[in-house]
């Protein structure tokens, strides 16, 4: 049994998202990202290929080109509307708001900011016009499953609804 990251291999990873710029850790995860190697494509192709041969407790650290994953920062999707048009409920720093065009399709705004005149919402990913780098820390590695393989992923990676509820309470 081999103990390095490989093809149809089952993999833990913690990750951070860290600001080039400031430092900063913009994003962490609370669970381990468990996946398998080289038949999951939720890890870019430049993320995949600096895991391979990697063993536990390596850390890895790739850059990210942010306008290549979401696209140009589009000042266009940030509007501020007086306060009073804002629901109370939606009056808070990071709240998503999910809105619907004319069309039909719909787009997640984060509230970014708000007064007791004005609230301002961004539609762009939080990530957009960042220059970051994603660190990732091997947490385990061993044999895959055939089920696995098959999933691409842990067999319980899609708890109901239910469960995810229970756990939040």
């Amino acid at each position: 049994m081999s103990d390095t990251i490989e093809n149809e291999k089952f993999v833990e990873l913690n990750y951070k998202v860290i600001d080039n710029k400031t430092g900063d850790v913009l994003v962490t995860v609370d669970y381990p990202l468990g996946y398998v190697h080289g038949v999951n494509d939720v890890l870019s192709e430049e993320v995949t290929k600096a895991l391979d041969g990697k063993k536990v407790g390596d850390v890895i650290e790739v850059p990210v080109d942010t306008a290549l994953l979401y696209g140009e920062r589009d000042e266009s999707l940030v509007f501020t509307d007086h306060i009073e048009n804002v629901p109370e409920e939606y009056r808070e720093i990071g709240m998503t708001i999910t809105m619907e065009n004319e069309k039909g399709e719909t787009r997640d705004f984060i509230v970014t900011r708000f007064d007791d005149k004005t609230l301002t919402v961004d539609g762009n990913n939080p990530l957009c016009g960042r220059d970051v780098t994603f660190q990732l820390e091997v947490l385990t590695i061993r044999e895959a499953t055939e089920e696995e393989i098959d999933l691409g992923g842990p067999v319980d990676a899609n708890p109901e609804l239910g469960e995810i509820l229970e756990q939040v309470e």
